[in-house]
């Protein structure tokens, strides 16, 4: 763990604070406010992603440092749609997650340029990742409405706009198809770039297990409906936790060596 004195540290930290003290207003019952920091802290993580994508002249999601860039920068229009468009509140949630996923960008994962191998050179590198990415939030956003929903909300703090249950399942049916999309671009990529559709490497196995907890979270409410909220929820928070597996455990660890170990 490192602090990194850098423009680009810098750029990172601000957005960091900023996403906090929306959450710390939010939270204290001054949501205008805190929807104008969280928005503040948007446009910086913008100029931040803008500034990487300068710096290394090729789009930023090469590794973990510039993926969790990504996925800061996105949590305010992801944001922004479920709360206009989905009706879907809960909005102190982005913020919280908006910040987490920058402190290993800030303080963890390494910063330096690197350049693109060949494996990555490729049309479908950018949409692949950036897809995962989009599904992940919203997978996050429908974990905390599981979280909510185990500790007896009915409806979420701060401006949920439904019953979290019902909110859960309209999150995860926006990630799901999105998990996929990611999951049939991946095996598009893994053909041009290594002649096959699938290579049993650990990060496709993981990914795997991912859409398939999904999955069984559909088969499950789709039997049982509401008449089990808890366990809806169990479902949805499992699923976020094969995401964490996935998208930190088998990059960082030793245990999973395989062709994409470039993403560490």
């Amino acid at each position: 763990m490192a602090i990194k004195y850098t423009v680009q540290g810098l750029l990172i930290y601000v957005t960091i604070a900023v996403y906090l003290l929306a959450f710390v207003t939010t939270a204290a019952r001054r949501a205008r406010t805190g929807r104008i920091l969280f928005f503040g802290g948007f446009l910086i993580a913008i100029f931040s992603y803008v500034y990487r994508w300068h710096d290394v002249r090729h789009v930023p999601l090469q590794n973990l440092f510039e993926v969790f860039l990504f996925l800061g920068m996105i949590c305010h229009p992801i944001s922004w749609f479920c709360r206009h468009v989905l009706r879907i509140g809960g909005q102190w949630a982005d913020m919280l997650i908006g910040a987490v996923v920058l402190i290993p960008a800030g303080l963890v994962f390494n910063a330096e340029p690197m350049q693109l191998p060949p494996a990555l050179q490729s049309w479908l590198f950018a949409p692949h990742v950036a897809v995962y990415m989009l599904s992940y939030i919203f997978m996050a956003k429908a974990a905390f409405q599981a979280g909510e929903q185990l500790a007896g909300r009915r409806s979420g703090i701060a401006g949920t706009l439904m019953p979290t249950e019902q909110a859960t399942y309209e999150l995860i049916a926006i990630g799901f198809p999105l998990l996929t999309l990611g999951l049939i671009l991946g095996s598009w990529w893994g053909k041009l770039a290594w002649g096959r559709y699938w290579g049993w490497d650990p990060k496709e196995l993981w990914s795997l297990a991912s859409w398939l907890v999904y999955l069984g979270y559909f088969h499950w409410r789709y039997m049982v409906g509401t008449k089990y909220p808890r366990a809806n929820s169990v479902w949805a928070i499992a699923g976020m936790a094969a995401i964490i597996i996935t998208l930190l455990w088998v990059n960082l660890s030793r245990l999973f060596p395989g062709l994409h170990s470039y993403a560490t």
